[in-house]
């Protein structure tokens, strides 16, 4: 028999060695390949941050333009890439240098102060104009060809074919279009710097070419109220007005962005607060710190677009319950611009604990909402205590409601708050009320409570005086549980009226409960609250958008005034 030929020792080795060569191959290739796409991914990232530290413009990424778009350097359709928040340029990554260098954003302040404050002239941004917008010299719809085409005014937002264009059209002087009473024009705050150097303040006379009608605007986002859609409203407030009037109070505080108001004439700037009735509330302290500083004259007159949960205030004043982009930021503006001034009362609520050896300060607090102990205050203070722990969880205002129905729930069961009335005393305007076998007492300032419900109206044939926020007066009525406030809430139920007063005293003789004011709860130990009247503030009441019982509940108001009118003409 022929031996079998076997390999030689060498030839195995080779073998090996090719596959443990092709297996390291496979292994280190895409671990390689990841690792320079990183790379180069992290640095294309910080070569974009530099470019918008140091650019002019405010620029955004985004993974996905919500309409076509196209690139204004290239002219080619892209998906994705960055865009300004100010001025409206949209370019693909690859062109973001070249269009920071060749574009210019809004001017916030002219360079020079001898230009007049009406001969400012029109800035023209080419192509992705906005949809369903017409031509202001044909008044045919642009935008509609799929390419970069036609142009748009930063400013007055007018927009023009480019076979529509002519010289005497960039030529001519922008009057700032629909929303000229709103904006701050550049001219008129580079005249502002020139007189303060020439050591001058009167503001109205160069405030008079704008117009009697001229009312800025002053825009206080919160981009972490509610489902966090300030970002997107601090840039498309910024398009339509001077991004100078935008702010997001996360990063500039309240006190410092109404400082712009002092540049403006007395009593005439606005503000529009985005958030919640927290935001709102920040900003109200701020406007009181305004006048413990001498600048009473300067004091803005306040709006609300409602961003929180619950936004009780802003139902109160007219803006409804809650804003999910239904309705287009332009018609929030002519809202603003259509709403009335009337007062809100702003009360101190003052918390003192009981002891004869506390030198602790007692606890102030400013009311604009309501206070309550009881149920509703424990629902607050276990939803704050989680959101606290995990904040990203929260950011959903149907999810939020299903958390307080969660603990609302489970009050009823375990009942926490019962025989309140045993352990609280309660005193109108100095007079002592006795109490029925209550869980929650709640301290009304305005007309809604619990995300949209009238508390001291109610339902039935009873009449009770009207609820105003502007009476100097607060209502107080009493919940007999979780339950209770449920059954409210679904309009099957009343609460238990106390009464009408200026003056709220309450006395916690012993244990712990929750309390709240304006959302903000806390657990106290025994103690006396005092809630007195502070002071007003300068709202803006809007009354476009009233449901059935808000213009009934107006009427019966106007019904009170004129009955009212009618005693002092009688008694004169």
């Amino acid at each position: 028999m022929e031996t079998e030929k076997r390999p030689a020792p060498y030839e195995g080795l080779f073998a090996d060695g090719h596959l443990v060569l092709w297996t390291l191959c496979s292994v280190l290739l895409p671990v390689f390949i990841t690792f320079w796409c990183s790379l180069q991914r992290s640095r294309r990232q910080l070569h974009r941050r530099d470019i918008f530290r140091k650019s002019k413009h405010g620029w955004r990424d985004t993974d996905l333009f919500s309409q076509p778009t196209y690139c204004c350097v290239c002219a080619q359709h892209i998906l994705l890439g960055a865009f300004c928040d100010c001025c409206g340029l949209r370019v693909d990554e690859g062109c973001l240098k070249k269009a920071d260098k060749r574009f210019p954003c809004k001017e916030i302040m002219l360079k020079s102060d001898g230009r007049a404050l009406d001969a400012m002239p029109h800035h023209w941004i080419r192509g992705n104009v906005p949809l369903c917008s017409y031509c202001v010299v044909c008044k045919q719809q642009c935008g509609s060809q799929p390419k970069l085409c036609d142009s748009r005014c930063i400013w007055c937002q007018k927009t023009v074919h480019d076979e529509c264009m002519k010289s005497s059209l960039k030529n001519e002087k922008c009057d700032f279009g629909e929303f000229r009473n709103l904006i701050i024009p550049p001219s008129y705050l580079t005249s502002i710097n020139q007189m303060r150097k020439d050591k001058k303040t009167d503001y109205a006379l160069l405030a008079s070419k704008l117009g009697k009608h001229w009312t800025p605007l002053i825009i206080l986002a919160n981009s972490r109220s509610g489902t966090n859609m300030g970002e997107g409203l601090l840039g498309e407030f910024r398009i339509l007005l001077n991004p100078v009037q935008v702010f997001d109070v996360t990063k500039t505080p309240p006190i410092k962005a109404l400082q712009l108001c002092t540049l403006l004439p007395y009593h005439s700037a606005r503000v529009l607060v985005c958030g919640g009735d927290g935001t709102v509330g920040w900003v109200l302290d701020a406007v009181d710190e305004m006048k413990v500083k001498g600048q009473e004259k300067y004091i803005p007159q306040v709006a609300v677009l409602p961003l929180g949960t619950g936004n009780d205030l802003s139902n109160t004043l007219g803006w409804g319950t809650g804003y999910a982009g239904e309705v287009p930021v332009a018609q929030v503006l002519r809202n603003v611009m259509e709403a009335d001034t009337i007062k809100l009362d702003r009360w101190k609520v003052q918390v003192t604990n009981k002891g004869y050896y506390n030198l602790r300060k007692p606890k102030e607090f400013t009311m604009n909402n309501y206070f309550s102990i009881g149920p509703d205050a424990l629902m607050a203070l276990n939803f704050h205590a989680h959101r606290e722990k995990a904040p990203s969880l929260f950011s959903s205002r149907i999810l939020n409601k299903a958390v307080y129905l969660f603990y609302g729930t489970k009050d009823c069961l375990v009942q926490e708050c019962k025989d309140l009335n045993k352990k609280v005393e309660l005193e109108l305007d100095g007079e002592r009320v006795e109490l029925p076998n209550l869980e929650g007492i709640i301290v009304l300032n305005i007309g809604y409570w619990g995300g949209g419900c009238r508390l001291w109206e109610g339902m039935g044939d009873e009449t009770y005086p009207l609820a105003r926020h502007d009476d100097g007066l607060l209502e107080v009525v009493g919940v007999y549980g979780s339950f209770h406030c449920a059954q409210i809430q679904v309009k099957l139920a009343n609460p238990f009226r106390i009464g009408q007063a200026h003056t709220v005293r309450l006395i916690l003789k012993c244990s712990m409960m929750p309390m709240q004011v304006d959302g903000e709860p806390w657990a106290q130990g025994p103690c006396t609250v005092t809630i007195t009247h502070k002071t007003h503030a300068l709202m803006l009441y809007f009354s476009g958008d009233q449901t059935d019982e808000d213009i009934s509940s107006t009427s019966d108001q106007e019904d009170v005034k004129e009955t009212e009118l009618t005693d002092e003409e009688m008694q004169v």
